[in-house]
C-alpha cells in the first residue's frame, strides 16, 4: 500500500501500530496529540497527519447547550465506550465541565452492543439527561440509543448529527463531509510526494448545531427560541 486513510481515532491507533511505515491520513480524530497519533498539530512528525475535530474543545459548549434546553439539570449521565482512548479523554473533559457546573455525574459504559439495553435499564429515573460520547460503537448503535433514550425520557446531547437523525435530541460538532473532502486533498498531496510529517494537522472551520424537534416534543421539552435561532438544522 502507498497510503492508508482512516475514519476514526480507534482505526488510526490500530493502523499506526500495525503499519508504522505506511503514510496515513486520518479523516476524523478527536485529539490526535492526546492519544499519541502525532507529536503536535503544527508538526505531526512521523508518518501520520490528518484532521482533528478537537472534541475536548467543544465538550464544554455541548454541556452548556444541554443545560439551556434542560434548565433543571442536576444529574448527568455520560455514555461512553471505555475501550476507546479518545472517548475516555472526552469523558474526563465532560466530567470536569459538569462538576464545575455543580452537576452530579454518572459514567455509563458500553463495550459492546449487548451492553446498550442493560445500561439504559440502569439509567431510568436516575438521571436528568445523557451526554453521549461518540465513537464507532456508539455510531453503529445510534438508532438503538436514540430509541432507548426516548423510552427512558432522557434528553441527549451528542457530538455528531447522525445520532440526532437517528432520534437523539441534539448535537453540536464539526460538519464531517468537509473533513472527508479535506482528507482527500491530504491524500492527494502525499500520493504526489509530500510527507505527512510536513503537513500540519488541520481543525474544523464549520461546526453545526442540530436539534430534533420531534424528539423534543415527545419528551415534553420546549426548546428556547434563543437556542432554536442558533441551530443550523432543525429536524421536524
Amino acid at each position: 500500500m502507498d497510503l492508508i486513510v482512516t475514519s476514526s481515532t480507534n482505526d488510526s491507533i490500530v493502523m499506526k501500530q500495525m503499519a508504522p511505515q505506511i503514510p496515513m491520513v486520518f479523516a476524523v480524530s478527536g485529539d490526535p496529540v492526546g492519544v499519541g497519533l502525532v507529536a503536535s498539530l503544527a508538526r505531526p512528525g512521523g508518518n501520520v497527519t490528518g484532521l482533528s475535530i478537537q472534541s475536548s474543545d467543544s465538550t464544554g459548549k455541548r454541556l452548556q447547550l444541554l443545560r439551556e434546553i434542560v434548565p433543571g439539570l442536576h444529574r448527568l449521565a455520560i455514555l461512553a465506550n471505555p475501550g476507546s482512548p479518545q472517548a475516555m479523554l472526552e469523558v474526563s473533559d465532560a466530567q470536569a465541565a459538569a462538576r464545575t457546573s455543580g452537576l452530579d455525574v454518572t459514567i455509563s459504559e458500553i463495550r459492546q452492543t449487548a451492553d446498550v439495553n442493560s445500561t439504559f435499564d440502569l439509567l431510568k429515573g436516575r438521571t436528568d439527561a445523557l451526554f453521549v460520547v461518540g465513537d464507532p460503537l456508539v455510531n453503529t448503535n445510534r438508532i438503538l440509543i436514540g430509541a432507548l433514550a426516548l423510552g427512558a425520557r432522557l434528553p441527549t446531547m451528542c457530538g455528531f448529527r447522525e445520532l440526532v437523525e437517528a432520534g437523539c435530541l441534539m448535537s453540536y460538532g464539526p460538519y464531517l463531509p468537509d473533513l472527508y473532502r479535506r482528507a482527500a486533498e491530504f491524500a492527494d498531496k502525499i500520493l504526489r510526494g509530500a510527507k505527512p510529517a510536513d503537513i500540519p494537522v488541520e481543525q474544523p472551520t464549520k461546526f453545526e448545531l442540530v436539534i430534533n424537534l420531534k424528539t423534543a416534543k415527545a419528551l415534553g421539552i420546549t426548546v428556547p427560541p434563543v437556542v432554536l435561532s442558533r441551530a443550523d438544522e432543525v429536524i421536524e
